[in-house]
C-alpha cells in the first residue's frame, strides 16, 4: 500500500490515498461530492468517495467530521468493479476501432501470423475474442480456410461487425456473439483463442483476465493461444525535448522570471506517466530489458501480481530523465520448428498505436558509462476495482568509485481514460 503525505491546504495538488477493500478510513473532510480527504494508519490523501460502500460510510464519518445531513446519502453507491459501462462504451465507437485498425504494425503483425499458419489453420475452430470490427477473424477466413471463427465482442460494434462478416462473404465462417467472455456460450471448444488484449504497460484495462478465463473454460487440451507469450521491457532514458517543454519554459518566457512555476509545473506535468510517447533510440541510456515475462498458456489470473528485476549497465554518459517501458509479444507457430512472430512496440521497431509510456523524474539526473541503475518493478492489481492497476518502481544508481545519499519520493496519480488507472511510482536513488 503507497501514500502520498500532505495538508489538504497546502499547495502541492493531486495527493491520493490508497487503500484497499476492508481498510478503515478516518475521513477528515467532505472537499467535494466526489473527493473526501482521508487518513489511513497515519497518512493522508484524496480519496474517491464512490470507493467507500454505504454499510461502512456512516461508522467512517462519525470518526472524522460530522456528517452534512443536507445531503441524501441513501443513493446506492456500489458500483460495477469492472465499470464496464465506461470501458465497452468507448470500445463502442469508431474512434478507438479507427486507431487500431490505423496502425498497420498490429493489424499486419496478426496477418502475418495467420497467413504463416494458414495449412495447419485449415479445418480448426479458432475463437477471436474482443474482436471489435473483425478484422482478424476476416483475415482467418479468407487466408486459412478454418472450420470455423468465433468472432467474440462485448461492446455495440458487434453489430457493426455482423454486417461486414456479410459484406465480406465469410457468414458461413465466421459467426459473431455479442457479450462478455465470462458469460459466454459457443457451440463447443475451440483449437486456437486468438485476441489483441495488450494495453499500455501490457497490463493496462486487463482484458487479459477475460482472455484467461475464456482460455480455462472454451480451448481444448493441446490447443494454441496467440499471441503464446509477452514481455514488458523497460529502460532508463533521456527526455530533453519533453523536459525542455514543460520545465525550461518557465525560465524566462517573453523575458519575465516565471521559474516559480517551475514546482507546480513538475507536480503537474511529472506526477503522472507520459501514454504515447515516442522514445529515440538515441535517448535508450542502456540496452533495453524484459522486467516481466508471460507464458499466456501456463498464466493463471492468480499470477497477475507480478514482480520483476532489472538492472542496467549505462553505456554512455548522458541525463538520466526516467524510465520508458513498452510490450512485446510472440505468436508460436503451430508447427514444430517453425519461425515463432512477434509484435514489438518498442523505439527500434514500426511505431504502434500504443506508442511508449514514460516515466519521468522530478528533476534529471547526470549518469557517466559504466554506472549501474538496478531495481525492481511491480504491478499490483486493485483488489476491488479490476481495471485499476499500481505500477511501483524501486530503483538505486551505483558506481564502482562512490554512492550518494539515498532520496526517495512517492507519486500517487489516478487517470482517467474511458476507464480509471491508479498509477504509483518510487523513485529511489542512491
Amino acid at each position: 500500500m503507497c501514500m502520498s503525505v500532505s495538508d489538504p491546504s497546502c499547495s502541492l495538488q493531486y495527493v491520493y490515498l490508497s487503500f484497499r477493500a476492508g481498510d478503515r478510513l478516518l475521513v477528515h473532510t467532505k472537499t467535494s461530492a466526489d473527493w473526501w480527504w482521508a487518513e489511513l494508519g497515519g497518512l493522508c490523501g484524496y480519496v474517491p468517495s464512490s470507493y467507500l460502500k454505504q454499510d461502512v460510510e456512516d461508522s467512517y464519518l462519525k470518526q472524522g467530521v460530522e456528517e452534512d445531513t443536507s445531503e441524501d446519502t441513501s443513493e446506492d453507491t456500489s458500483e460495477d468493479p469492472w465499470q464496464d459501462e465506461e470501458y465497452f462504451g468507448s470500445y463502442g465507437t469508431l474512434r478507438l476501432q479507427l486507431e487500431m485498425l490505423s496502425d498497420r504494425a498490429r493489424t499486419e503483425a496478426y496477418r502475418q501470423v495467420i497467413l504463416a499458419n494458414s495449412a495447419p489453420l485449415r479445418g480448426k475452430v479458432v475463437m477471436d475474442l474482443g474482436c471489435g470490427t473483425g478484422v482478424i477473424s476476416l483475415f482467418c477466413a479468407r487466408l486459412a480456410q478454418p472450420k470455423a471463427v468465433y468472432a467474440v465482442e462485448a461492446s455495440s460494434i458487434a453489430e457493426h461487425t455482423e454486417t461486414l462478416v456479410r459484406q465480406n462473404g465469410c457468414e458461413e465462417v465466421v459467426t459473431v456473439f455479442q457479450g462478455r467472455a465470462e458469460e459466454l456460450e459457443l457451440p463447443g471448444r475451440v483449437d486456437i483463442l486468438i485476441s489483441e488484449w495488450m494495453g499500455n504497460c501490457l497490463l493496462f484495462e486487463f482484458m487479459v483476465e477475460s482472455v484467461l478465463q475464456a482460455r480455462d473454460r472454451w480451448l481444448r487440451e493441446g490447443g494454441m493461444m496467440w499471441p503464446s507469450g509477452a514481455s514488458l521491457c523497460l529502460v532508463p532514458c533521456q527526455a530533453l525535448d519533453y523536459y525542455t517543454e514543460r520545465m525550461g519554459f518557465w525560465e524566462q518566457p517573453y523575458g519575465l522570471d516565471f521559474t516559480a512555476l517551475q514546482s507546480l509545473a513538475q507536480s503537474e506535468f511529472f506526477s503522472r506517466p507520459r501514454f504515447s510517447h515516442l522514445l529515440q533510440p538515441e535517448d535508450c541510456l542502456a540496452t533495453p530489458c524484459d522486467v516481466i515475462t508471460l507464458d499466456m498458456l501456463t498464466l493463471h489470473v492468480t499470477d497477475l501480481e507480478l514482480r520483476g528485476q532489472f538492472t542496467f549497465i549505462v553505456e554512455k554518459a548522458g541525463t538520466f530523465h526516467g524510465f520508458t517501458s513498452w510490450f512485446r509479444v510472440q505468436f508460436q507457430s503451430l508447427e514444430r520448428d517453425k519461425t515463432t512472430l512477434e509484435l514489438d512496440t518498442g523505439p527500434y521497431s514500426e511505431p504502434t498505436h500504443w506508442k511508449q509510456t514514460l516515466f519521468m523524474l522530478d528533476g534529471p539526473i547526470s549518469l557517466l558509462g559504466g554506472e549501474t541503475v538496478s531495481g525492481i518493478i511491480l504491478l499490483h492489481r486493485n483488489p476491488v476495482w479490476r481495471r485499476h492497476m499500481t505500477v511501483t518502481i524501486q530503483w538505486s544508481i551505483s558506481s564502482t568509485e562512490e554512492t550518494g545519499n539515498c532520496k526517495s519520493k512517492v507519486w500517487t496519480h489516478l487517470l482517467i481514460q474511458g476507464f480509471f488507472i491508479i498509477l504509483t511510482i518510487f523513485y529511489i536513488v542512491e
